[in-house]
Formats: C-alpha cells, structure tokens, sequence
C-alpha cells in the first residue's frame, strides 16, 4: 500500500478561494511526493520520518533545494551530528521551523539560494549601502590659508 499523507491545513478567513495560504502541517511525506520535490514558500511544514540518523541525512542532502530542516532529538551528540552533515542553509534543532530573524543572513543553499548575498542581516544592510571612505586633516593652526600636498605624518 502506497504512502499516503495527511494535510491539515487552516482556511484563512474571508479568502475561500485563496489569496493567502493559512498554516499548513503535511505530515508522513516521502521523497516521491511533490511536496517534496518542489520548494514551498509560505507556513507549511513537511513532517518526515527516518529509521537512523543516517536515513534522515540522505533524505536533506538528496532533495534539490537546500533551505532548512529541523531535528528534534534528546541527543546532543545526535544533533551536533545531523547540524554538521546536513547540507542546508538554516537548521532548526528542538524548533519545527528554522527561520531567521532579521539580524541573521538568509542561509539557503544549493536550489534555495540564488545570487552571492544574502538579504537579511549585515549582507542584507551591506547590499543596500553605498561605502564611502573620507580621509581629511585639519591643521590646529588655523592661520594658514594655503593648501598642503605633503602626506601628514604623527610626530
């Protein structure tokens, strides 16, 4: 007997045809659904299940896009293992959802990043600003009135 997953998913008021994605939980996912295969912007969390901690690798690492995963375990020695071999850019432990807030960078990897910045933290403020370098003297002795091109030195 196939797989079958089970959706719960919240209707959002005043919007029976859609607009807006309410709160979405599919759960008992496998690679072979779409759910899996295709990156789902909005709150919708895909609950899969593995028999070790190797299974649960293989299953991040092989999907295509690489934005987050979560573990939740009672072993550190088994998070500190799944943080270090899974290749995502953001890792929730204990947490269902790993999402930044706004003073961490946008981590996704692989198919779920695009581009060489991120756009959230210090690469977020970065990309937006322009750097400027000044480089000025000013002579306690204000009497002087003629320009100097001569490199200042400390005494």
């Amino acid at each position: 007997m196939p797989h079958q997953a089970e959706m719960f998913a919240h209707q959002v008021d005043g919007y029976p045809e859609g607009n807006f994605v309410g709160p979405t939980i599919i759960d008992n996912v496998t690679t072979d659904m779409t759910c899996y295969k295709e990156e789902i912007f909005g709150p919708v969390l895909l609950c899969m299940r593995a028999d070790s901690m190797e299974e649960a690798i293989e299953i991040t690492n092989a999907n295509p896009y690489g934005n987050g995963c979560a573990v939740f375990t009672q072993s550190g020695a088994a998070s500190r293992k799944f943080v270090s071999e899974v290749d995502v850019g953001q890792v929730g432990v204990n947490l269902p959802i790993p999402v930044p807030l706004p003073m961490f960078s946008f981590t996704g990897s692989r198919g779920s990043f695009m581009g060489s910045n991120n756009f959230y933290g210090k690469s977020g403020v970065q990309f937006y600003t322009q750097i400027k370098t000044v480089t000025s003297s000013w002579k306690v002795d204000q009497s002087s009135t003629s320009a100097s091109t001569t490199m200042p030195i400390l005494k």
